[in-house]
This record gives structure tokens, C-alpha cells and sequence, in this order.
């Protein structure tokens, strides 16, 4: 309790001196910023002006060099890793820092890994050309998104399969029809939503109609606005899917993050309990609730859309915050994992 109570009572000035020193000794070993859109851990400035005691307590446990060196060997450690894709491995079309450096790290030393992403868009296929095109050659098998997780989901639902009526691009039909569903925009089983560039008033329209007659309503994922190219803010999936389930007085099914369920497919792919994996991400309304609800270690990456002043909106907090990915790689061979590990590490994953 005593320890409690100290930690109550730190100041700014205490807070910013633990920071300091977290600066101080990471500017030797970090990999420097290699484009104007980095941010660091370490370049946080001042906690906020009004910053409850609380805030003051997490913002400086967040920037201890002794508990942040600690956390991040664990996660070095781990034999899983699933990771957001935009904001963490890239912006747009640009590559960010340490990215290249991660994935060499997790292939040198046999680690497990999936690329998770709540775009239904693109085909995993897709998405592995695009990071083929920025450098980074891994295999089709690393991806999955959340057309992927809407498909597998639907499928338990409906072992025999189905019929859809679904707003999206190719790669969330490509997905639902790999399942055994088939389009219908008469008297569809499923209405499903995903992302899609063509959502107009006539497609909402047959939306709510179909599910007013009793198709019933699932969405690939729940966030409400995307970024432009110009980072401006665009609707997203969840923001049209809110509109029908407004009209039509019923409630989705959501499948993607921060949903658990597309956490226990992606762990069902890798093949590891939720203690060998973490969760690495930019946003703390998917990635990092995802990583909590499913007990899997989330690490917040600020290379994205989230910055520390934002922290003081969520009542809940990532296990590590990273400036980057480019924090993770080492060169320690302590963090190989062998073949047989791997191995038991899987068969103690079959039990769960």
C-alpha cells in the first residue's frame, strides 16, 4: 500500500525525470527516425496541464526505463506475433521505420507472425504484393483480415453455408464465397457490410430492406471513419452500418477488431495460446481492446494514429508503448526459438 501511495503523489517534475532518463538511455540503442511522420516514446514533453493523479501515475509507469526494458524483452520473447498493418508497418504507400528490421527479426529467430488488419478490401494475396512492392517478401499465409474472420464466422454459423447480400470489394467476397456463400439480393440469409469505396443511398436502402424482411446484419468491423490520402476523415464500414442498424432497430454482428473472435482465428492460425503472442498496433480502439478483451499482451506503436496526450481517454492501457517497431529487433540470440519449443508450444495451444 505504502508503494501505492508514493506513486500517487508524483510530480510533473518527478514524471519528467523518469522520461529523461527513459530518453537518455534509449537515444543510444534506438533506430533514428528515418521520416517526418516518426514519433517516440521518448518525445512525449510535458504530461497534460490537467492531468489527474491518476494520468500522472500512468504517464510516468509508461516512461520508467526499468519496467519498459523489462516488458520489452518479454515481448521479444514471445513466440506470436500478430500486427496492425497501417500505421505500424506502413503509411500508405510509405514504409515505415524499423518495419523491414521487425519482420527479419521474427524469421531469424522462427518467431510466428500474422499480419492482422480490419480492412475486408483487399485479398490476402493483396496484401502481400503491396509489402512485396515496399520491400518486405513473406508469404501469402501471414495475412488476415476481417473479411477473412466475417467469412470463418459465418461459416460456424452456418456449416452448409449460405446467401449474402454484401457491400464490399472482392476480397471480403472472395472470402464469404471460399466458405461456401453465394450472392443473392432478393431474400439473402446475410446482409454484410465491409469496406467498400461504393457505398451509395440505393445499396443502404436495399441493406435495410432486406434486413427489415429478416437477412440478418453483419459488418466486418465497428470503426466508424478511415483516413483519406490527404488524412482527412472518411466514413468507414462501422459509420454505414450504424445508419442501418438506426432504421432498421436491430444490431449487427461485428467480426473484426476489437472483437476476441478474430483474435481466436488468428491465434487458431498461428497455432499458440494467448500467453506466446502478443498484439502490436496504433490505435487504441482496436488493436489495443482487442489485445485486453482476448488476454493477449497489446503493445501500442506511436507511428500511427495515437499519441500519448491521447491516452487520457481510455480507461484502460496498453501493456507496452513503443515509438515504432524499429524498438523491437535485436540481435540477442537468447530469442531464437527452436524447433522443438515451437513444437511444444503448439501441442500446450491444442489443449486451450
Amino acid at each position: 500500500m505504502a508503494e501505492d501511495s508514493t506513486n500517487a503523489n508524483v510530480s510533473k517534475a518527478e514524471a519528467k525525470s523518469i522520461a529523461n532518463e527513459f530518453h537518455n538511455r534509449t537515444q543510444q540503442s534506438a533506430v533514428p527516425p528515418k521520416s517526418s511522420h516518426h514519433h517516440h516514446v521518448n518525445d512525449i514533453g510535458e504530461p497534460p496541464a490537467n492531468a489527474s493523479s491518476s494520468t500522472m501515475r500512468d504517464w510516468a509507469l509508461l516512461n520508467d526505463p526499468v519496467i519498459h526494458s523489462e516488458r520489452l524483452e518479454n515481448i521479444r520473447s514471445k513466440k506470436g506475433y500478430v500486427i496492425d498493418m497501417d500505421g505500424v508497418i506502413y503509411h500508405g504507400g510509405t514504409l515505415l521505420p524499423g518495419a523491414i528490421e521487425l519482420v527479419e527479426f521474427l524469421q531469424r529467430n522462427n518467431k510466428k507472425f500474422l499480419f492482422l488488419t480490419n480492412n475486408s478490401a483487399p485479398t490476402p494475396r493483396e496484401l502481400q504484393l503491396k509489402l512485396e512492392r515496399l520491400g518486405i517478401n513473406v508469404g501469402e499465409e501471414h495475412f488476415f483480415t476481417s473479411g477473412q474472420a466475417t467469412a470463418y464466422f459465418l461459416k460456424s454459423q452456418a456449416p452448409d453455408g449460405g446467401t449474402v447480400y454484401v457491400i464490399g470489394e472482392p476480397g471480403l467476397a472472395y472470402s464469404l464465397y471460399d466458405m461456401g456463400f453465394f450472392m443473392n439480393d432478393h431474400n439473402p440469409d446475410y446482409v454484410v457490410l465491409g469496406e467498400s469505396n461504393t457505398y451509395n443511398f440505393e445499396k443502404l436502402t436495399k441493406a435495410v430492406q432486406l434486413v427489415q424482411k429478416g437477412a440478418k446484419l453483419i459488418a466486418t468491423h465497428l470503426d466508424t471513419e478511415n483516413l483519406d490520402s490527404a488524412g482527412m476523415k472518411i466514413p468507414a464500414t462501422g459509420a454505414f452500418t450504424a445508419s442501418v442498424e438506426l432504421v432498421t432497430n436491430t444490431k449487427a454482428f461485428y467480426c473484426g477488431k476489437p472483437s476476441a473472435l478474430i483474435m481466436r482465428y488468428a491465434q487458431r492460425v498461428l497455432g499458440l495460446s494467448r500467453l506466446e503472442t502478443c498484439i502490436i498496433g496504433d490505435r487504441m480502439d482496436t488493436d489495443i481492446v482487442a489485445g485486453i478483451s482476448s488476454e493477449i499482451d497489446p503493445v501500442l506503436v506511436l507511428s500511427g494514429v495515437t499519441s500519448m496526450d491521447m491516452l487520457q481517454q481510455y480507461a484502460y492501457r496498453p501493456y507496452l508503448i513503443l515509438g515504432g517497431v524499429y524498438e523491437i529487433p535485436d540481435d540477442d540470440d537468447r530469442h531464437l526459438v527452436s524447433q522443438s519449443d515451437m513444437e511444444e508450444a503448439a501441442r500446450r495451444a491444442s489443449f486451450l
